[in-house]
């Protein structure tokens, strides 16, 4: 091999000299390729700057797959789980310390606030040089140019509604940057969404509904303007986009994925499936992100390893203290149900739902629950899985083949780990192509049309039209096999234990909830969760300071609400490395200091009640017409 290799110099050497020994001119020397992949002769048309968005749709992809997906941190930073990777130092328990703006901020082995500040400004830029160079390439019509327009609104609007709701105040990008910046200023997140509300109707006025899987569709473009509509508080607006989604988009009442056919399976199971997110005539899903199982450049979504419990650690033995679980079953077994790894995942606990996610939503309302705690099809707990460990069948071991009993001298930090329940119709990805089942290919939603009908179910609620709240929840209640809620029962905790309920895994919940914090605070709306508590945007997130790490209740709505409901955080659980704990500042997420830092001639502002906070200036307003960095 090292041979061919020198020869091959060689040669290549003495090709290069050729030229140079018979001419003089140095022309020779200029590069001729075969093409060159620019922006000047790619982006010419409409298929061109399709390609471009691609890039977007796959920046989207990143947050729900592989890996600690970023989606945990969204997850962990709520009401619904808690990070339960026990075994060391650096994952997100302490929150005081895990979110510091020096932390990592980019680590599957710590959190991922740093990559939605990173992959949020990518998507941005992105989509932004599709913006601005709309106008370079030519179409076939005035409508082609209006729906590549709208698809790169839709993908710049999808990033600032996240940006603003998990950092607030942020640099505003609205153009293509092709030298380096270090001038950046903090854009009011008020006038940001402002301006995402106005590109977000021109796309949904233009982007057509009936798209590949995977691209923006107009179905998407008003959910996203749905949403950024309710954060700015008008609701009227909102609830005409929803209803006309719905109506188009009926949610799937009647089984239709071949899981049918199959023994211990339900409606969930077929419309969390795999063929389901596939079927072209499956009316509910509105947007996708896509991988599918054995095609060139997809990604596995690896949802059964962070989302089910580390059952094949040593943390599980058997009532005779013997080790019980294994991932791989003895050579000669033949009792396919002993399988943990092929029927559930081979898990590693990193999501670990919270004691209100496991029980607390799912009440006597919910006994004929689909989703819920109660169908056993649907849900699982450590209790069905079996004592696998070959060792146990070699010795003929009593507990070998039976179910799981939890330890009685598991510790607090194993048990978060390695003893949960969990949704089984909503977590399970099959993943034939590995020995480890970690969660295989898969399309996965982005929007649906039950989340539609929970975000009409709120607007109502702001409104004080719980009538209509209550008609607009309960069809997905209905649907899902719970007992339907009347008016009185609508109070914004109904509303977000259903889209907990619906939305497990799908929604940002961080996100949604902190939304709902802001519209607290802006309109001054009594809490009825809270006995009436009223909330202010002048002290959305608390006093500031240095190590101003204030666990005080009243502040902002998001802290009230997750202490309430999230037992780790409320009750100071300890682990082997940490104590669980949440302040008020934490509504908002610190942005990077790097981010702060390499921006030497602008300011970019730090979120009060961290270190660098006290630097702010007053942010600037997005501009009603023209644009900020490009044409005025």
């Amino acid at each position: 091999m090292k041979y061919n290799i020198v020869k091959n110099c060689v040669v290549l050497t003495s090709m290069m000299l050729v030229p140079f020994l018979n001419s003089c001119s140095e022309s020779w020397l200029d590069p001729k390729p075969l093409s060159f992949y620019t922006p000047e002769n790619s982006y010419v048309d409409a298929a061109g700057f399709y390609s471009a968005l691609t890039t977007c749709e796959r920046n989207m992809r990143h947050e729900y797959f592989g890996d600690a997906a970023p989606l945990i941190t969204e997850m962990i930073l709520s009401d619904v789980a808690v990070e339960g990777t026990t075994d060391k130092a650096g994952p997100a328990m302490n929150i005081d310390v895990s979110l510091l703006p020096d932390a990592k901020l980019n680590d599957g082995n710590y959190n991922k606030v740093g990559w939605y500040w990173y992959e949020g400004y990518k998507g941005i830029k992105y989509a932004n040089v599709v913006i601005a160079r709309i106008d370079d390439a030519t179409y076939k019509s005035e409508d082609e140019r209006n729906q590549v327009l709208g698809s790169a609104y839709f993908h710049r609007a999808y990033r600032y509604y996240k940006l603003t709701h998990q950092f607030g105040d942020v640099p505003y990008l609205d153009w293509e940057i092709n030298s380096p910046k270090y001038d950046f200023y903090s854009y009011d997140r008020w006038s940001i969404l402002e301006k995402m509300k106005e590109d977000m109707e021109f796309a949904y006025k233009w982007v057509p509904e009936k798209v590949d899987r995977g691209r923006t569709t107009k179905a998407a473009c008003g959910v996203l303007l749905a949403k950024i509509c309710m954060a700015l508080g008008d609701f009227d607006r909102a609830i005409e986009l929803g209803k006309e989604i719905v109506a188009k988009h009926p949610l799937m009442t009647a089984r239709f994925t071949a899981n049918k056919s199959k023994p211990n399976t339900n409606l969930m199971h077929d419309l969390h499936s795999v063929e389901a997110k596939m079927d072209m005539a499956n009316t509910e899903g509105l947007m996708y992100v896509v991988a599918y199982p054995e095609a060139e450049g997809s990604a596995r979504i690896e949802l059964m390893r962070n989302g089910v419990p580390y059952w094949a650690a040593g943390y599980i033995t058997t009532p005779d203290s013997k080790k019980g679980t294994a991932i791989y079953l003895a050579a000669d077994e033949t009792d396919t149900k002993l399988d943990n790894n092929v029927l559930y995942g081979r898990g590693i606990g990193r999501l670990r739902p919270t004691n209100y996610f496991q029980y607390q939503i799912w009440t006597e309302k919910e006994k004929n629950d689909l989703r819920g705690c109660y169908n056993k099809d649907s849900w699982r707990r450590m209790e069905d899985l079996y004592y696998n460990e070959p060792s146990l069948k070699k010795s003929g071991n009593e507990w070998y083949g039976k179910n799981l009993v939890k330890p009685a001298n598991m510790s607090v930090s194993d048990s978060v780990r390695a003893w949960f329940s969990w949704p089984h119709y909503k977590l399970f990805v099959p993943d034939p192509l590995n020995a480890e089942k970690k969660g295989g290919e898969t399309p996965w939603y982005i929007y649906r049309s039950a989340e539609v009908y929970l975000m009409l179910a709120e607007c109502y609620y702001w409104k004080g039209q719980t009538t209509e709240a209550a008609t607009a929840i309960n069809v997905v209640r209905t649907r899902a096999g719970a007992d339907p809620l009347t008016a009185a029962d609508i109070t914004i905790g109904a509303i977000l234990d259903e889209r907990a309920r619906e939305l497990y895994y799908e929604e940002n919940r961080h996100v949604e909830i902190t939304r709902m914090a802001y519209t607290f605070a802006k309109t001054g709306k009594a809490c009825e969760v809270f006995g009436g508590r009223t909330y202010k945007l002048d002290n959305f997130s608390g006093p500031g300071g240095t190590g101003s790490n204030v666990k005080q209740e009243g502040i902002n709505f998001y802290y009230d609400w997750v202490v309430k409901n999230n037992n780790f955080y409320n009750k100071g659980i300890v682990t082997a490395y940490a104590e669980y704990k949440i302040s008020v500042h934490h509504v908002l997420w610190p942005v990077p200091a790097n981010a702060i830092n390499t921006n030497m001639k602008g300011v970019i502002n730090q979120n009060i009640g961290y270190p660098g906070a006290e630097k702010n200036i007053t942010p600037l307003i997005v501009p009603k017409e023209g644009t900020v960095l490009g044409p005025q």
